[in-house]
């Protein structure tokens, strides 16, 4: 979930604005209503409340991280973005070779290093979709590899 970039790094912070009125201020119904849907299933998956980090992620309990340059910091266990674009779901790093054979159920998306792009959840398989988040949330609390 986290990148190598500092500017992401500063980004990525808990931060005291309330999540239902960043929804509410997201212009596509669409966009929204899938939001919405995301944060009842992160919120299932990790059993924690949604907090916004930075100005625009919702995330979903917290993890440490450290590199073996030695950079470190926190970031959500789960997360999402509704971008105007996409809706972008934040995974472990390397989730599309982990999780090739889930990735592959999952239906249209598109892949970044640690992120999930999808244009609306009705694109994608739900049971893979959770199955993603699931697993990359376990890996964050050292529960799997």
């Amino acid at each position: 979930m986290a990148s190598s970039s500092a500017g992401a790094k500063k980004a990525m912070v808990p931060v005291d604005a309330a999540v239902e009125s960043f929804l509410a201020a997201v212009a596509d119904e669409r966009r929204r209503a899938d939001a919405r849907t995301l944060v009842a299933l992160m919120g299932e998956i990790t059993g924690e409340a949604p907090r916004m980090w930075g100005a625009s992620i919702v995330g979903f309990g917290s993890y440490h991280y450290r590199y073996e340059s030695g950079h470190e910091g926190d970031a959500p266990l789960a997360g999402f973005s509704p971008r105007k674009a996409n809706l972008v779901v934040y995974l472990v790093g390397g989730y599309q070779e982990r999780y090739a054979r889930t990735v592959a159920r999952l239906g249209k998306h598109r892949t970044g290093k640690g992120c999930l792009y999808l244009n609306r959840l009705s694109d994608v398989d739900e049971g893979a979709l959770r199955e993603l988040i699931e697993r990359s949330a376990r890996v964050h609390r050292g529960q799997d590899s």
